[in-house]
Protein backbone atom coordinates (compact mmCIF):
# COMPACT_ATOMS: atom_id res chain seq x y z
CA UNK A 1 0.00 0.00 0.00
CA UNK A 2 1.47 3.76 -0.39
CA UNK A 3 2.62 5.51 2.19
CA UNK A 4 -0.51 8.06 2.65
CA UNK A 5 -3.08 4.35 3.09
CA UNK A 6 -4.82 5.56 6.20
CA UNK A 7 -5.67 1.82 8.02
CA UNK A 8 -9.35 1.25 8.56
CA UNK A 9 -8.98 0.77 12.52
CA UNK A 10 -6.68 1.77 14.88
CA UNK A 11 -5.69 2.97 18.48
CA UNK A 12 -4.35 6.44 19.04
CA UNK A 13 -3.60 6.54 22.75
CA UNK A 14 -7.44 5.85 24.01
CA UNK A 15 -9.43 7.01 21.39
CA UNK A 16 -10.32 4.57 18.57
CA UNK A 17 -10.20 5.66 14.97
CA UNK A 18 -12.59 4.23 12.31
CA UNK A 19 -11.95 5.60 8.35
CA UNK A 20 -15.45 6.44 7.75
CA UNK A 21 -16.05 3.98 5.10
CA UNK A 22 -19.64 5.09 4.25
CA UNK A 23 -17.51 8.64 3.03
CA UNK A 24 -15.13 6.65 0.11
CA UNK A 25 -13.50 6.84 -2.32
CA UNK A 26 -14.71 10.64 -2.65
CA UNK A 27 -13.40 11.80 1.23
CA UNK A 28 -11.17 10.06 4.01
CA UNK A 29 -12.58 11.27 7.39
CA UNK A 30 -12.31 9.51 10.80
CA UNK A 31 -14.56 8.84 13.54
CA UNK A 32 -12.81 9.30 17.07
CA UNK A 33 -14.55 6.70 18.98
CA UNK A 34 -14.32 7.41 22.75
CA UNK A 35 -17.07 5.17 23.79
CA UNK A 36 -18.32 1.26 23.08
CA UNK A 37 -21.79 2.93 22.10
CA UNK A 38 -20.01 4.82 19.38
CA UNK A 39 -18.07 1.86 18.00
CA UNK A 40 -21.17 -0.29 18.15
CA UNK A 41 -22.73 2.54 16.42
CA UNK A 42 -20.14 2.47 13.74
CA UNK A 43 -20.31 -1.54 13.14
CA UNK A 44 -24.19 -1.16 12.61
CA UNK A 45 -24.29 1.90 9.94
CA UNK A 46 -21.43 0.26 8.05
CA UNK A 47 -18.93 2.91 8.85
CA UNK A 48 -16.97 -0.04 9.02
CA UNK A 49 -17.60 -3.43 7.74
CA UNK A 50 -16.27 -6.61 6.45
CA UNK A 51 -16.29 -9.48 9.14
CA UNK A 52 -12.60 -9.20 10.36
CA UNK A 53 -12.69 -5.57 10.32
CA UNK A 54 -15.53 -5.76 12.53
CA UNK A 55 -14.46 -8.44 14.70
CA UNK A 56 -11.75 -5.92 15.16
CA UNK A 57 -13.70 -2.96 16.19
CA UNK A 58 -15.87 -5.29 18.66
CA UNK A 59 -12.76 -6.31 20.70
CA UNK A 60 -12.06 -2.06 20.56
CA UNK A 61 -15.36 -1.17 21.87
CA UNK A 62 -15.12 -3.70 24.73
CA UNK A 63 -11.94 -2.69 25.54
CA UNK A 64 -13.38 0.88 25.62
CA UNK A 65 -16.09 -0.34 27.56
CA UNK A 66 -14.13 -1.77 30.10
CA UNK A 67 -12.64 1.20 30.58
CA UNK A 68 -15.87 3.24 31.41
CA UNK A 69 -17.68 0.58 33.90
CA UNK A 70 -17.43 2.43 37.47
CA UNK A 71 -17.13 -0.71 39.47
CA UNK A 72 -13.76 -1.57 41.59
CA UNK A 73 -15.56 -4.80 42.87
CA UNK A 74 -14.35 -7.79 40.44
CA UNK A 75 -17.34 -9.41 40.75
CA UNK A 76 -19.77 -6.42 39.95
CA UNK A 77 -17.24 -5.38 36.90
CA UNK A 78 -17.65 -8.67 35.50
CA UNK A 79 -21.35 -8.77 35.54
CA UNK A 80 -21.47 -4.92 33.56
CA UNK A 81 -18.80 -5.95 31.33
CA UNK A 82 -20.61 -9.44 30.45
CA UNK A 83 -23.63 -7.40 29.50
CA UNK A 84 -21.75 -5.03 27.28
CA UNK A 85 -20.28 -7.99 25.39
CA UNK A 86 -23.47 -9.28 24.72
CA UNK A 87 -24.93 -5.04 23.31
CA UNK A 88 -21.52 -5.58 21.01
CA UNK A 89 -22.09 -9.37 20.01
CA UNK A 90 -25.66 -8.29 18.55
CA UNK A 91 -24.17 -5.37 17.07
CA UNK A 92 -24.11 -6.94 13.46
CA UNK A 93 -25.65 -10.96 13.50
CA UNK A 94 -24.66 -12.88 10.06
CA UNK A 95 -20.77 -12.20 10.60
CA UNK A 96 -18.89 -14.47 12.89
CA UNK A 97 -15.84 -12.76 13.63
CA UNK A 98 -17.55 -10.34 15.95
CA UNK A 99 -18.92 -13.08 18.11
CA UNK A 100 -15.50 -14.71 17.94
CA UNK A 101 -13.68 -11.28 19.37
CA UNK A 102 -15.81 -10.91 21.76
CA UNK A 103 -15.86 -14.60 22.95
CA UNK A 104 -12.06 -13.57 23.07
CA UNK A 105 -11.89 -10.81 24.71
CA UNK A 106 -14.27 -12.15 27.26
CA UNK A 107 -12.15 -15.05 28.15
CA UNK A 108 -9.47 -12.74 29.43
CA UNK A 109 -11.76 -12.44 32.39
CA UNK A 110 -12.80 -16.09 33.00
CA UNK A 111 -9.36 -17.23 32.99
CA UNK A 112 -8.57 -14.01 35.23
CA UNK A 113 -10.88 -14.73 38.37
CA UNK A 114 -8.25 -13.46 40.75
CA UNK A 115 -7.34 -10.29 39.06
CA UNK A 116 -8.79 -6.87 40.24
CA UNK A 117 -10.48 -4.18 37.80
CA UNK A 118 -7.53 -2.44 36.73
CA UNK A 119 -5.51 -5.85 35.70
CA UNK A 120 -8.63 -6.94 34.10
CA UNK A 121 -8.99 -3.67 31.77
CA UNK A 122 -5.37 -3.65 31.09
CA UNK A 123 -5.68 -7.68 29.57
CA UNK A 124 -8.71 -6.49 27.74
CA UNK A 125 -7.00 -3.82 26.07
CA UNK A 126 -3.80 -5.70 25.35
CA UNK A 127 -5.99 -8.38 23.50
CA UNK A 128 -7.47 -6.04 21.40
CA UNK A 129 -4.54 -4.79 19.97
CA UNK A 130 -3.17 -8.77 19.74
CA UNK A 131 -6.57 -9.45 17.70
CA UNK A 132 -5.85 -6.49 15.23
CA UNK A 133 -2.10 -7.57 14.84
CA UNK A 134 -2.74 -11.36 14.14
CA UNK A 135 -5.77 -10.44 11.63
CA UNK A 136 -3.14 -8.62 10.13
CA UNK A 137 -0.68 -11.57 9.84
CA UNK A 138 -2.82 -13.77 9.02
CA UNK A 139 -4.05 -11.94 5.79
CA UNK A 140 -0.29 -11.85 4.56
CA UNK A 141 -0.40 -15.58 5.12
CA UNK A 142 -3.25 -16.04 3.32
CA UNK A 143 -2.00 -14.18 0.63
CA UNK A 144 1.48 -16.14 0.46
CA UNK A 145 -0.95 -19.24 -0.12
CA UNK A 146 -3.44 -17.68 -2.70
CA UNK A 147 -1.02 -16.46 -4.92
CA UNK A 148 -0.45 -20.24 -5.58
CA UNK A 149 -3.53 -21.14 -7.26
CA UNK A 150 -3.63 -17.63 -9.54
CA UNK A 151 -2.76 -18.65 -12.90
CA UNK A 152 -0.39 -16.54 -14.84
CA UNK A 153 -1.59 -13.34 -15.96
CA UNK A 154 -4.74 -14.46 -14.24
CA UNK A 155 -8.19 -12.35 -14.83
CA UNK A 156 -9.49 -12.36 -11.61
CA UNK A 157 -13.06 -11.42 -10.94
CA UNK A 158 -13.75 -10.69 -7.19
CA UNK A 159 -17.18 -9.51 -5.62
CA UNK A 160 -17.98 -6.83 -2.38
CA UNK A 161 -15.19 -5.84 -0.64
CA UNK A 162 -12.41 -8.59 0.95
CA UNK A 163 -9.24 -5.88 1.45
CA UNK A 164 -7.54 -3.78 3.83
CA UNK A 165 -10.68 -2.06 4.32
CA UNK A 166 -12.24 -5.35 5.79
CA UNK A 167 -9.65 -6.45 7.68
CA UNK A 168 -7.14 -5.04 10.01
CA UNK A 169 -5.19 -4.37 6.86
CA UNK A 170 -3.77 -6.02 3.80
CA UNK A 171 -7.45 -8.17 3.08
CA UNK A 172 -8.24 -11.52 2.43
CA UNK A 173 -9.29 -12.09 -0.95
CA UNK A 174 -7.32 -8.55 -2.33
CA UNK A 175 -4.84 -9.35 0.28
CA UNK A 176 -4.52 -12.83 -2.34
CA UNK A 177 -4.62 -10.59 -5.48
CA UNK A 178 -2.08 -8.56 -3.93
CA UNK A 179 0.39 -11.08 -3.23
CA UNK A 180 -0.38 -12.62 -7.11
CA UNK A 181 0.34 -8.74 -8.25
CA UNK A 182 3.60 -9.03 -6.11
CA UNK A 183 4.72 -11.87 -7.88
CA UNK A 184 3.28 -11.67 -11.49
CA UNK A 185 2.30 -7.89 -12.50
CA UNK A 186 -0.18 -9.32 -15.21
CA UNK A 187 -2.94 -9.71 -13.80
CA UNK A 188 -6.16 -8.30 -14.27
CA UNK A 189 -9.25 -7.40 -11.61
CA UNK A 190 -12.65 -7.26 -12.80
CA UNK A 191 -14.39 -5.77 -9.57
CA UNK A 192 -18.04 -6.30 -9.39
CA UNK A 193 -19.71 -2.95 -8.52
CA UNK A 194 -22.20 -5.07 -5.18
CA UNK A 195 -25.26 -3.17 -4.95
CA UNK A 196 -27.07 -1.83 -3.17
CA UNK A 197 -24.29 -0.75 -0.81
CA UNK A 198 -21.68 -0.53 -3.78
CA UNK A 199 -18.75 -2.10 -2.22
CA UNK A 200 -17.25 -2.73 -4.62
CA UNK A 201 -17.31 0.61 -6.89
CA UNK A 202 -16.55 2.23 -3.93
CA UNK A 203 -13.95 0.34 -1.62
CA UNK A 204 -12.38 -2.05 -3.51
CA UNK A 205 -11.78 0.06 -6.53
CA UNK A 206 -10.57 2.49 -4.88
CA UNK A 207 -8.54 -0.18 -2.92
CA UNK A 208 -6.85 -1.67 -5.80
CA UNK A 209 -6.28 1.69 -7.67
CA UNK A 210 -4.36 2.94 -4.57
CA UNK A 211 -2.27 -0.51 -4.87
CA UNK A 212 -1.36 0.17 -8.50
CA UNK A 213 -3.50 -2.98 -9.50
CA UNK A 214 -5.10 -2.61 -13.13
CA UNK A 215 -8.83 -2.63 -12.02
CA UNK A 216 -12.28 -3.17 -14.20
CA UNK A 217 -15.31 -2.04 -13.04
CA UNK A 218 -18.20 -4.15 -13.87
CA UNK A 219 -21.81 -4.33 -12.85
CA UNK A 220 -22.78 -7.10 -11.05
CA UNK A 221 -25.37 -8.51 -14.18
CA UNK A 222 -22.01 -8.60 -16.58
CA UNK A 223 -20.95 -11.57 -14.57
CA UNK A 224 -21.97 -14.39 -17.05
CA UNK A 225 -21.48 -12.45 -19.86
CA UNK A 226 -17.87 -12.18 -19.09
CA UNK A 227 -17.22 -15.48 -18.10
CA UNK A 228 -19.14 -16.98 -21.22
CA UNK A 229 -16.57 -14.98 -22.92
CA UNK A 230 -13.76 -16.39 -21.41
CA UNK A 231 -12.55 -13.72 -20.04
CA UNK A 232 -12.35 -14.46 -16.45
CA UNK A 233 -9.97 -17.31 -14.94
CA UNK A 234 -10.89 -17.75 -11.64
CA UNK A 235 -13.15 -15.75 -8.53
CA UNK A 236 -11.65 -14.91 -5.32
CA UNK A 237 -14.07 -13.86 -2.80
CA UNK A 238 -13.98 -12.85 1.28
CA UNK A 239 -16.18 -14.52 3.64
CA UNK A 240 -18.60 -13.39 6.62
CA UNK A 241 -19.25 -16.76 8.64
CA UNK A 242 -18.02 -20.17 7.09
CA UNK A 243 -20.16 -23.55 8.17
CA UNK A 244 -18.65 -26.49 9.59
CA UNK A 245 -19.08 -28.06 6.25
CA UNK A 246 -17.53 -25.10 4.05
CA UNK A 247 -20.98 -23.66 3.34
CA UNK A 248 -20.31 -20.02 3.28
CA UNK A 249 -22.19 -16.35 3.85
CA UNK A 250 -21.10 -13.53 1.87
CA UNK A 251 -22.16 -10.50 0.44
CA UNK A 252 -25.88 -10.94 -1.24
CA UNK A 253 -25.28 -11.54 -4.94
CA UNK A 254 -21.99 -14.40 -4.09
CA UNK A 255 -23.78 -17.00 -4.66
CA UNK A 256 -25.32 -15.97 -8.01
CA UNK A 257 -21.13 -15.86 -8.95
CA UNK A 258 -20.52 -18.78 -7.82
CA UNK A 259 -23.87 -20.50 -9.73
CA UNK A 260 -22.12 -18.87 -12.90
CA UNK A 261 -18.82 -19.91 -12.38
CA UNK A 262 -19.78 -23.03 -11.54
CA UNK A 263 -21.69 -23.25 -14.76
CA UNK A 264 -18.63 -21.94 -16.93
CA UNK A 265 -15.97 -24.03 -15.51
CA UNK A 266 -14.20 -21.13 -13.51
CA UNK A 267 -12.22 -21.75 -10.19
CA UNK A 268 -14.50 -20.12 -7.23
CA UNK A 269 -12.41 -19.80 -3.58
CA UNK A 270 -13.34 -18.49 -0.59
CA UNK A 271 -10.30 -16.57 1.27
CA UNK A 272 -11.18 -16.03 5.15
CA UNK A 273 -9.36 -16.21 8.27
CA UNK A 274 -9.96 -19.26 10.55
CA UNK A 275 -12.06 -17.18 12.84
CA UNK A 276 -14.49 -16.30 10.21
CA UNK A 277 -15.25 -20.68 10.44
CA UNK A 278 -18.40 -21.41 12.68
CA UNK A 279 -18.29 -24.78 14.04
CA UNK A 280 -21.35 -24.99 16.04
CA UNK A 281 -23.07 -24.90 12.62
CA UNK A 282 -23.43 -27.88 10.47
CA UNK A 283 -24.42 -26.06 7.17
CA UNK A 284 -25.42 -22.86 5.90
CA UNK A 285 -29.11 -22.79 6.35
CA UNK A 286 -28.52 -22.32 9.64
CA UNK A 287 -26.47 -19.20 9.15
CA UNK A 288 -28.13 -15.80 10.29
CA UNK A 289 -28.82 -13.43 7.42
CA UNK A 290 -29.33 -10.13 9.03
CA UNK A 291 -31.97 -7.69 6.61
CA UNK A 292 -31.00 -4.14 6.39
CA UNK A 293 -32.76 -0.88 5.94
CA UNK A 294 -34.84 -1.08 2.71
CA UNK A 295 -34.09 2.07 1.97
CA UNK A 296 -30.63 1.18 0.71
CA UNK A 297 -32.73 -0.52 -1.94
CA UNK A 298 -35.17 2.34 -2.91
CA UNK A 299 -32.90 5.49 -2.46
CA UNK A 300 -29.57 6.19 -4.34
CA UNK A 301 -28.10 9.40 -2.01
CA UNK A 302 -30.76 9.96 0.04
CA UNK A 303 -32.83 10.46 -3.11
CA UNK A 304 -35.79 7.57 -4.04
CA UNK A 305 -35.32 6.03 -6.64
CA UNK A 306 -38.00 3.59 -6.81
CA UNK A 307 -41.76 4.39 -6.82
CA UNK A 308 -43.88 5.37 -3.56
CA UNK A 309 -45.45 2.66 -1.93
CA UNK A 310 -43.71 -0.10 -3.55
CA UNK A 311 -42.10 -2.61 -1.20
CA UNK A 312 -38.28 -3.71 -1.11
CA UNK A 313 -36.46 -6.96 0.51
CA UNK A 314 -32.82 -6.15 1.67
CA UNK A 315 -30.89 -9.01 2.94
CA UNK A 316 -27.05 -8.22 3.08
CA UNK A 317 -26.03 -11.89 2.53
CA UNK A 318 -26.43 -14.92 1.26
CA UNK A 319 -25.14 -18.52 1.22
CA UNK A 320 -22.60 -20.31 -0.82
CA UNK A 321 -22.99 -23.92 -1.10
CA UNK A 322 -19.62 -25.87 -0.49
CA UNK A 323 -20.16 -28.00 -3.27
CA UNK A 324 -20.02 -24.94 -5.87
CA UNK A 325 -16.29 -23.87 -3.66
CA UNK A 326 -12.74 -25.31 -5.56
CA UNK A 327 -10.83 -24.32 -2.08
CA UNK A 328 -10.95 -21.92 1.49
CA UNK A 329 -7.99 -19.88 1.53
CA UNK A 330 -6.96 -19.65 4.89
CA UNK A 331 -3.69 -18.35 7.09
CA UNK A 332 -2.66 -22.26 7.95
CA UNK A 333 -3.26 -23.34 4.26
CA UNK A 334 -5.72 -24.08 1.29
CA UNK A 335 -8.66 -26.36 2.29
CA UNK A 336 -9.80 -28.48 0.05
CA UNK A 337 -12.96 -30.66 -0.25
CA UNK A 338 -14.33 -32.39 1.50
CA UNK A 339 -14.33 -29.25 3.66
CA UNK A 340 -15.91 -30.60 6.51
CA UNK A 341 -12.24 -32.86 7.25
CA UNK A 342 -10.19 -30.03 6.14
CA UNK A 343 -11.83 -27.35 8.39
CA UNK A 344 -11.69 -29.43 11.71
CA UNK A 345 -7.81 -29.87 10.85
CA UNK A 346 -7.18 -26.64 10.53
CA UNK A 347 -9.30 -26.10 13.61
CA UNK A 348 -7.03 -27.48 15.05
CA UNK A 349 -4.00 -26.44 13.47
Amino acid sequence: MPEKWMPPIYWEGDVVVILDQRLLPHREVTLRCTTARQVIQAIRNMAIRGAPAVGIAGAMALALGAKSIREEDPRAFVRKFFHLCRQVKAARPTGNNLGWAVEKIYSIVVENPQAGVEDMRRLIRKKSQEILEEDVSSNLAMGAWGKQVMPQGARILTYCNAGALATGDYGTALGVIRAAFAADPDIQVFSCETRPFLQGSRLTAYELKQAGIPVTLITDSAVGTLMQQNRIDVVVVGADRIAANGDTANKIGTYTVAVLAHAHNVPFYVAAPRSTIDPTLSHGSQIPIEQRDPKEVTHFLGRRVAPDGVPALNPAFDVTPHRYISGIITEVGILRKPFGKAIRKALET
